[in-house]
């Protein structure tokens, strides 16, 4: 870690204390072991989300072709025998229109305080130009950040590879990243070579969790960023951006189904009409295709019910914001 820098999240360890391995035994932690935080930044929809799921083997962060899907800063966990890479995956990077944007912005300037390794993804299908001038303010936290800066040009599978090399001509010139990576988050071209680039360049630290830990975020968050997401692929238009969800009830049962109750908040009475839908058509395929992704998340058969609520302006309320857990700097 850098010298000021304290894990965020992660237990307080010693070199010498045992860690849990992927086999579920404790072990001293290997001489020479590599740890860091790998933050991954960029415009909303650029791949991001796609990275981390990618990276890890499993979904853990939900993808939807809308930009502004992921609100939270959501932390994976990969790793190996020799290393382990904590990646923060953050919301994408917008001029907030509402208290939640500038939550929203507020922790991904958190996860690039946090940095070991800075990952500053932009889309292979945009100009250059656009590219920088939407993410100036960002690139002038790169410019005085002590964590090395590492470009990724995601969705190379949709261009010419030749086509590729103005950008990479453009963003070489800066002087800005240490190294650029070609890759494609969905296909896994690149993504390997670029893991192996980022263990050297961590800091030797024993591991901050178990080592067949993936993320240290409660099945309840997950179960509730699953609804979302099927609110983000079943609604068009406004209607996504102005929901939340929350989980009211969450009970294991030791016979029969997990019981789990939650509540999906519109910020108008139209909203919720149309959230239902006819006859409550839309509300069940949301509720439908969410319980089938929750069951494979949990492993166990699933009764969900959704109601869906009227929170007026919950975007731009303090109390509403924190109870739902979108948390700024102060």
């Amino acid at each position: 870690m850098h010298s000021d820098h304290k894990p965020h999240g992660g237990p307080d360890q010693e070199q010498d204390d045992p860690v849990l391995s992927r086999d579920g035994v404790f072990r001293p932690s290997p001489t020479g072991f590599r740890c860091g935080y790998v933050t991954i930044i960029g415009l909303p929809n650029v791949g991001k989300s796609t990275l981390l799921n990618t990276i890890l083997g499993q979904k853990i962060s939900i993808v939807t072709p809308k930009p502004q899907t992921t609100r939270h800063k959501l932390l994976g966990i990969y790793s190996t025998d020799s290393c382990q890479i904590v990646f923060l995956d953050t919301p994408g990077i917008l001029k907030p229109k509402y208290l939640l944007h500038e939550r929203m912005m507020d922790n991904v300037a958190l996860a690039m305080d946090e940095a070991d390794i800075l990952l500053f993804m932009i889309d292979s299908t945009d100009s250059p130009t656009k590219s920088w001038v939407l993410q100036e303010p960002v690139i002038e936290r790169i410019k005085g950040s002590k964590a090395p800066a590492f470009l990724l040009i995601n969705k190379v599978d949709r261009v010419q590879k030749l086509d590729l090399l103005p950008m990479i001509g453009f963003y070489a010139e800066k002087k800005l990243f240490g190294e650029i990576f070609p890759i494609s988050a969905l296909k896994r071209d690149g993504v390997d070579n670029l893991l192996k680039s980022i263990v050297p360049v961590l800091p030797e630290h024993p591991p901050l969790y178990p080592l067949d830990v993936v993320s240290d975020h409660s099945e309840r968050f997950l179960v509730s960023e699953i609804i979302r997401e099927k609110v983000f692929l079943q609604c068009k238009e406004e209607i996504p951006y102005s929901t939340a969800v929350e989980i009211i009830e969450f009970k294991e049962r030791e016979t029969g189904k997990t019981f789990i109750a939650a509540e999906v908040y519109v910020e108008r009475t139209s909203q919720r009409g149309i959230l239902i839908g006819k006859k409550g058509a839309m509300l069940k395929r949301i509720g439908a295709t969410a319980r089938i992704e929750i069951e494979k998340f949990l492993g166990r058969p699933v009764f969900l019910e959704i109601q869906v609520k009227v929170r007026e302006e919950w975007r731009q309320k303090k109390t509403w914001l924190d109870r739902l857990g979108y948390r700024g700097r102060g």
